[in-house]
């Protein structure tokens, strides 16, 4: 199939980031065979603007632009993520020049952000298929209009999360939990608690948080190669199946991911793999059981991160996401459509 897939490719970031989202989409969508061409509507911006001065850009020519490459890449699928440089009027466009496209769009960021559910509903205007990091039930707010709505989960990237930590006794950092978010959030109280309470031996590394810089690139890269377990701490807790997309960064890596039960990734995860809490205290317990039983922390991890690997990948993901637009049969038994 050939995919224009419209996104923030991140090109002008030079390599400081590698565990985007969209970027294992399109990686995924190139191993499931299809003929990508990526769309990268901030970059265009900057690369059409005068003096590259992405704020200065003409909003109306990097449309024309996307018009342009449909014009004469002739897609069969129009894949769209955060791109809120291309307008809803492009889409219906494309469509109109196009009427045999399909136009899917994909949103990974939570329910609870204001402008970030507007702009899912915005989508859904325009969209034939809706795709969205949150529990089906939670997107029935969107229902009734032109698009049909659907999960997508956070996946790894085989050629990303390369690291095993289920597989070393000895790392040098116990827990790790990497944020600099502070928007819609109270987390950072459970955080400053936990440090508070766990043992002067325990090593708890917190990048991002308490004027600590952030970790990007390999920086990144090398803490979670380094970590024994991770937590999983969105930003707000209770929505079905929804996480940050640390949770496929963490579980990939084969740290041990501990995530709020509020989720209930029990329904598609198997047990002894994902560790849940409900409250700080259970948390806290949960955290120095494992922290004294080493052998019982490597095999709740090694049997996660196999998982994530074996059906929570990117081509699987990507494959799911094609199918589902196109409306063609089902070619693998996805586990989060279980």
């Amino acid at each position: 199939m050939r995919i224009i897939h419209v996104d923030n490719h991140q090109q002008r970031k030079y390599g400081r980031t590698s565990v985007s989202w969209a970027l294992k989409l399109y990686t995924g969508l190139v191993r499931a065979g299809h003929n990508v061409l990526a769309f990268s509507d901030r970059d265009v911006a900057a690369f059409e603007a005068p003096l590259r001065i992405r704020e200065l850009a003409s909003r109306k020519k990097i449309n024309r632009r996307l018009l342009q490459a449909v014009e004469a890449f002739e897609p069969d699928l129009v894949l769209f993520g955060h791109c809120d440089l291309i307008d809803n009027d492009t889409f219906a466009e494309i469509r109109r020049l196009r009427p045999g496209t399909v136009i899917a769009g994909c949103n990974n960021d939570p329910l609870f952000v204001p402008r970030n559910s507007d702009s899912i509903a915005h989508r859904c205007e325009i969209a034939d298929a809706m795709f969205v990091s949150t529990g089906t039930g939670e997107l029935q707010h969107y229902a009734g209009r032109r698009a049909t709505l659907h999960h997508m989960p956070n996946p790894v990237d085989p050629s990303v999360e390369t690291a095993d930590c289920s597989a070393r006794p000895e790392l040098p950092v116990d827990l790790l939990f990497c944020s600099k978010s502070q928007a819609h959030t109270e987390r950072g109280r459970l955080v400053q608690s936990l440090k508070e309470q766990l043992p002067a031996d325990f090593e708890f590394r917190t990048p991002g948080m308490f004027g600590q810089p952030a970790l990007w690139g390999r920086d990144y890269d090398h803490i979670l190669a380094g970590s024994k377990m991770g937590l999983n701490l969105n930003r707000q807790e209770g929505y079905r199946w929804y996480s940050s997309a640390r949770i496929a960064q963490m579980a990939g890596n084969g740290l041990l991911v501990f995530t709020h039960a509020a989720a209930r990734f029990e329904d598609f995860m198997p047990e002894e793999t994902l560790v849940y809490f409900d409250n700080e205290t259970s948390l806290l317990q949960q955290l120095l059981e494992f922290h004294r039983d080493d052998d019982k922390r490597r095999h709740w991890a090694g049997r996660c991160r196999e998982f994530f690997h074996r059906e929570i990948n990117n081509t699987l993901y990507a494959r799911y996401i094609v199918e589902t637009a196109a409306g063609l049969p089902y070619s693998h038994d996805y586990v989060w459509v279980r």
